[in-house]
């Protein structure tokens, strides 16, 4: 699997954790920035991350900010994109479950390294469960179509 990760600083220190956990895992990251703990401005780089999922250059993305919300919210802008901003391993393994989410948001500033470590294990190993929850992510892909198309939802 093909992982974009992009952070701001506030979630540069755990981007970097993650890098290395995926990187161990044996999965195949494109770190996106940023590259510091510079300050700089999430939606720049969250973006990237997203932008990649869109357009199928990766499977999925890890995308973190201080608190992920941000992130999250810039994540969910682009076509195709179900970023889940989870803080615990229930919201992380239900976002692929129920939601099939493809990009994973949390918040450095939010997150202890170890619990992170376990969301993301879980967030990347849980299958989609389909049934009844592939009728209603149908549903959120034809409100994003509309809107897209400029169509009331």
């Amino acid at each position: 699997m093909r992982l974009a990760l992009a952070s701001d600083h506030g979630g540069f220190e755990l981007k970097e954790a993650v890098r290395g956990w995926l990187q161990e895992w044996g999965y195949q990251v494109v770190d996106l920035g940023t590259h510091s703990p510079e300050s700089v401005d999430y939606p720049d780089y969250i973006a990237l991350a997203a932008a990649a999922v869109s357009r199928g250059e990766t499977d999925r993305a890890v995308v973190l900010c201080g608190t992920g919300i941000g992130a999250s919210i810039v994540a969910n802008k682009f076509p195709g994109v179900r970023a889940t901003l989870c803080h615990d391993i229930y919201t992380a393994r239900m976002s692929r479950l129920h939601n099939d989410s493809n990009v994973l948001a949390m918040g450095g500033r939010i997150l202890g390294a170890d619990l992170a470590r376990e969301m993301l294990k879980v967030w990347l190993e849980t299958p989609f469960e389909g049934g009844r929850h592939e009728r209603r992510l149908r549903k959120v892909a034809e409100i994003e179509r509309k809107i897209l198309e400029g169509e009331k939802p």
